[in-house]
């Protein structure tokens, strides 16, 4: 019986492409770019097709939500493939999933500025090495013409071989090196791309990635005190921020609060110990929350937010770069906005 429905829905879908012509439409993007389509497909679709690269992990199967655009011409109700995806106020403001959207008449759109800038890159793995018992760190090269402009924080996408889905990494790398990339990825049991990257991705293999996004980087015209609170592969954005300070000579005093279980979990301590005897204004302070008698840890233990909570007493001349799941975020948005942190300077990547 399912084999049937599912013939039957291919075969509906073959006709209307058949027997529906929505001729030719317009996508005007942020009231300034115009591309001609012929009409009836998603506008997930199109972007792709016009080389505009926007988040979206899933291929289009509406089961990501990334894909989220500001539709500014009626197209109808919202889908139930959307609403688990869209909030009340995304609703209000015109939010939609863009491998959703069926383009049927012209329609504008639009979306943060910066990604019509992302592009579809090329490149070549030159590295893959063992961080800990379930991190990899990866280095790619771009195709010997072509160089990524990305600012410290932000992120880009890896393609997965063989399928038409994406998986969001950020970058660990300093933007000065823009012919290459790094990467920080954590084994997620059952991940589609991070089993591929642990157990089959070498040095010399290729590799399809899109980017950078993200509204999440480090702020550079400004003077604050920084602290930055993260774990595990966390430790990619805020190393890509801390490399960019170094380079201009740390002129901004910078804390890192790193969160790991136990002693095995920690990495690039020797890195980060050396920046500290580098630059006066940067301290490193990483954490324990379950240490092992034979890890001999003598460093602060406790969930990283505890130790934030000590070591911080006055957050009201800083700004916060966090990078961890939603409960490490949202305890240290309550800590940081205890200790006088302004809550739209605490800047964060969830994963």
């Amino acid at each position: 019986m399912t084999a049937i429905l599912v013939a039957i829905s291919v075969m509906l879908s073959i006709a209307r492409r058949l027997l529906v012509d929505y001729g030719e439409c317009k996508i005007v993007i942020n009231g300034k770019k115009t591309f001609k389509v012929k009409g009836g497909e998603t506008l997930l679709s199109y972007f792709i097709a016009n080389k505009i690269f926007i988040p979206s992990a899933c291929g289009g199967k509406s089961t990501c939500g990334f894909c989220k655009t500001k539709v500014l011409t009626d197209v109808g109700d919202l889908l139930p493939t959307e609403a688990v995806f869209i909030s009340k106020e995304e609703k209000a403001e015109g939010v939609r999933l863009a491998c959703q959207v069926k383009v049927k008449k012209d329609i504008e759109i639009s979306f943060p500025e910066y990604l019509l800038g992302t592009k579809e890159y090329r490149t070549m793995v030159t590295k893959v090495e063992s961080l800990t018992h379930d991190i990899k760190y990866l280095t790619l090269r771009l195709d010997s013409s072509d160089t990524i402009d990305f600012k410290p924080g932000q992120y880009i996408q890896f393609k997965i071989p063989g399928t038409e889905e994406f998986r969001a990494y950020s970058i660990a790398s300093s933007p000065s090196h823009g012919d290459e990339i790094e990467l920080i990825i954590r084994l997620v049991p059952g991940g589609l791309c991070s089993t591929y990257v642990h157990e089959i991705l070498k040095a010399g293999s290729s590799a399809t990635i899109t980017g950078p996004y993200g509204d999440f980087y480090l702020r550079e015209d400004s003077m604050r005190d920084i602290v930055c609170i993260g774990g595990g592969c966390g430790m990619a954005p805020i190393r890509s921020i801390l490399s960019s300070l170094a380079e201009k000579g740390m002129l901004r005093k910078a804390t890192y609060f790193f969160g790991a279980r136990s002693k095995k979990d920690l990495f690039y301590t020797e890195e980060l110990r050396q920046l500290e005897r580098e630059y006066p204004s940067f301290k490193y302070i990483p954490a324990l929350s379950d240490p092992k008698p034979t890890d001999q840890w003598e460093g602060d233990v406790g969930l990283i937010t505890q130790v934030v909570e000590k070591h911080v007493r006055d957050a009201s001349n800083a700004e916060a770069y966090l990078c961890g799941p939603q409960p490490m975020i949202d305890a240290s948005l309550k800590v940081l906005t205890a200790k006088g942190m302004k809550q739209e300077l605490i800047l964060y990547d969830k994963f």
